[in-house]
């Protein structure tokens, strides 16, 4: 399919033939047959987009700030190599479209393929000619009398419809609307719709006659007379409320509001627009100042918009989906003119021609712009994956298939794998189209796709690397493993004990039948700081006390990693790496013990003090923090026994202290956390035939405990470990369930 994309190093606009995006839970996948284009949200994009690095970097200080911070922590090389590749990912454009459902998940059950639908959300409603859109994020159309062209205005219309609310507007009110683009004329419009008294301001001539003819009481282009219409409307009181609906970095419009507002007045930025506020006139007319949040009460909601847990309506009535069904029924009910609104369409191959006029390259003026997408039969538009001519070698012992494409395969592991000799990459996957054929043309992969099972299928494909969030792993490990591939999964290996339980079935039924790997992405074993630790322990034999402290940082409640149910918070995110490495250093652990700060809002579970106990006797202590500064170092590992002393701090020096001489490493370039190392070792097992790199009742013992870190903190009480028994108990419950 094709699908518009930018680049994010140069800002150009591309159409990019691109897999169709995979149909996932709580979705609908839609046949797009028009979008709209936003002359705000996206020109701003635009404009960034096109930027060089320093103006962005004065553009976005906040940025800049978490960069250097990182080049404290990380050091220059791992941090431009982390920029790089998140400039590599190319950005989709587009949050407002219609078109006809074509598939839904087994889950939804009020709308149906042959729907027609508006659909809403940067990311979900891209210009491209399939999008895969969480159901709340899509409106059915009511009547056949709507087009599909009106309908892509819905998401733009949702986000005026709310701005409105937030007004707080009666009928009779007179209200100001100052901007006359797009979203202005479809305020005015709705406004009118409303029994409201309006008067618009524009300093576009041509915009303020298109709003008195689509029913504004009264326009201007200059500020004198807009300020005597409100007075003339309002019988000499000023405006009830004012919209401020411009796209400017002046806050010339926001003080005009305040100036146009009777006393104790509202006023509300709707468009993106400068607040710098003349404190003076707001004060004195005690006017009350908010800002409209995109389309309603659900927007920026993970467990509404991507989960589909509505708002029961009682205690919120108009969210976001209710908002846009809304405006559909005024569009039905032809209370709406959105015909005189459309000055251009571009069929997507023109899609770049769209963005030129709304950016001002070709100086023409525009209001409402659509990207126009042709009716291909659904057999020719649902494509699985484009594939190259070149075909894999039958002579390359690992020829790997990967699924997730995100910042950190195409930045960490794909880098990595590139550089060992006799690797073919065959195919890529991603629910994303754009990221799997992105990645496809930097790496060479020879294929793109968004159908995992195309990957799982491929006999060509010996090696299935998975890189996608945590929640699909065990399925996706279990998959793979029954297709008779080796398997490389990012950590962690699972979310809860029965998926673990149900990969050690897996793995005694299909794995070690076959001779398959199966290995986890616990990558600071093999660094060479920690391979020069453990054989500088490995003359120790007494227990060892070891201290591991994790300066991690904040990261936002609301990030898919602190999500139970897609990234299972950071203990079983990111933590069991820590655990792993004591469990090299010492041996399998017995029990463990979690502990936490209290949390006083802020933090998700992220505060802890583990400690676990080794069957060899060694006592470990992992801190793990949100609550430190990030531009300290992240990461120092101590450990201490027999006379010895062994000092890691963030991968970048190493101390070994033995009879007061002490011993000194240091990287020379970037950090080494070991993922070329681990990545090596897993294509050479492959190839020889050896074992495992990590031996599987490791990673069953490190991932057992990181499970019991997470029971202890909520039980308060420590959890045994007995990864042995583990991995007895449910490969005996196999052969028990074979032969009754």
């Amino acid at each position: 399919m094709k699908q518009v994309l930018q680049d994010a190093r140069s800002g150009e606009i591309k159409v990019v033939e691109v897999p169709s995006p995979r149909l996932l839970p709580g979705c609908v996948l839609v046949r797009i047959a028009a979008s709209l284009v936003s002359a705000g949200t996206e020109r701003a994009s635009t404009e960034f987009a096109e930027k060089n690095l320093l103006q962005k970097a004065q553009a976005r200080p906040d940025l800049v700030r978490d960069v250097l911070n990182k080049v404290r922590r990380d050091g220059v090389v791992s941090t431009l190599s982390s920029v790089r590749s998140r400039l590599d990912l190319p950005s989709a454009l587009g949050y407002s479209s219609a078109g006809t459902v074509i598939a839904t998940a087994d889950e939804i059950n009020d709308i149906r393929p042959g729907d027609r639908v508006a659909c809403a959300g940067a990311g979900y409603a891209v210009h491209a000619q399939v999008a895969c859109i969480p159901r709340l994020l899509t409106t059915k159309i009511p009547e056949a009398s709507v087009s599909l062209e009106e309908a892509a205005f819905t998401t733009v219309g949702t986000v005026a419809l709310h701005g409105i609310r937030v007004a707080d507007i009666r009928l009779g009110d007179v209200v100001a609307v100052i901007g006359l683009g797009l979203l202005g004329q479809l305020t005015v419009q709705l406004l009118k719709a409303a029994g409201c008294r309006v008067v618009g301001m524009d300093i576009n001539t041509a915009r303020a006659i298109l709003a008195k003819t689509l029913g504004a009481d009264a326009v201007s282009t200059s500020p004198a007379e807009f300020r005597d219409l409100c007075l003339q409307y309002s019988s000499g009181h000023l405006a009830d409320a004012v919209l401020v609906t411009a796209e400017t970095v002046s806050s010339g419009p926001v003080n005009l509001a305040g100036e146009v507002a009777r006393d104790r007045a509202i006023v509300v930025a709707v468009g993106t627009v400068g607040m710098d506020i003349q404190r003076k006139t707001f004060y004195e007319k005690e006017l009350d100042f908010r800002i409209s949040r995109s389309y309603g009460p659900g927007r920026y909601d993970s467990a509404y918009e991507q989960k589909g847990r509505d708002y029961p309506i009682g205690y919120v009535r108009w969210t976001e989906t209710r908002n846009m069904e809304a405006f559909l029924r005024m569009v039905a009910d032809g209370k709406l003119n959105l015909q005189s609104l459309i000055t251009h369409r571009f069929q997507v191959e023109q899609a770049p021609r769209a963005y030129e006029l709304i950016t001002g390259s070709t100086g023409s003026p525009f209001l409402g712009v659509l990207i126009k997408y042709p009716d291909f039969p659904e057999e020719k538009l649902i494509v699985e994956s484009r594939v190259a001519v070149s075909k894999a070698r039958p002579e390359s012992a690992v020829r790997i298939g990967l699924i997730g494409a995100g910042a950190f395969a195409t930045g960490t592991l794909l880098p990595a794998i590139k550089q060992i000799q006799g690797i073919d990459l065959i195919g890529v996957c991603a629910a994303n189209g754009s990221h799997s054929e992105k990645a496809a043309g930097k790496f060479g992969f020879q294929y793109s796709t968004s159908d995992e099972d195309r990957v799982l299928r491929d006999p060509n494909v010996n090696a299935v690397v998975i890189s996608t969030r945590h929640n699909l792993h065990a399925r996706q490990v279990m998959a793979a493993i029954r297709s008779r591939k080796h398997v490389f999964c990012e950590k962690p290996l699972c979310l809860t004990e029965d998926e673990l339980a149900a990969i050690v079935q897996c793995h005694a039924q299909y794995a070690m039948p076959h001779g398959l790997q199966l290995m986890v992405g616990f990558n600071r074993r093999f660094s060479p700081m920690m391979r020069k630790m453990k054989d500088f322990l490995g003359q120790i034999h007494e227990p060892f006390a070891l201290n591991y402290r994790v300066n991690a940082g904040m990261l936002a409640a609301d990030h898919w990693t602190n999500d139970p149910e897609q990234g299972g918070g950071r203990i079983r995110g990111e933590v069991c790496h820590f655990v792993d490495l004591l469990t090299f250093l010492a041996g399998p652990p017995t029990e463990v013990h979690t502990r936490a700060l209290a949390n006083p809002g802020q933090y998700s579970d992220d505060n802890v003090l583990i400690t676990l106990q080794f069957a060899n006797g060694s006592q470990g202590n992992i801190t793990y923090v949100a609550n430190g500064d990030r531009a300290y170092s992240k990461e120092r590992l101590e450990v201490f026994g027999g006379g010895v002393v062994a000092v890691m701090e963030d991968f970048r020096t190493l101390e070994l202290v033995r009879n007061g001489r002490k011993q000194q490493v240091s990287a020379r370039i970037r950090q080494d956390k070991g993922h070329s190392a681990e990545l090596q070792a897993f294509a050479n097992s492959i190839r020889e035939g050896s074992s495992s790199p990590i031996p599987f009742a490791e990673i069953v013992a490190s991932t057992l405990a990181t499970l019991g870190a997470m029971d202890s903190l909520h039980y308060g009480q420590p959890f045994t470990v007995d990864a042995m028994n583990f991995i007895a108990l449910h490969s005996s419950s196999l052969r028990l369930s074979a032969n009754p």
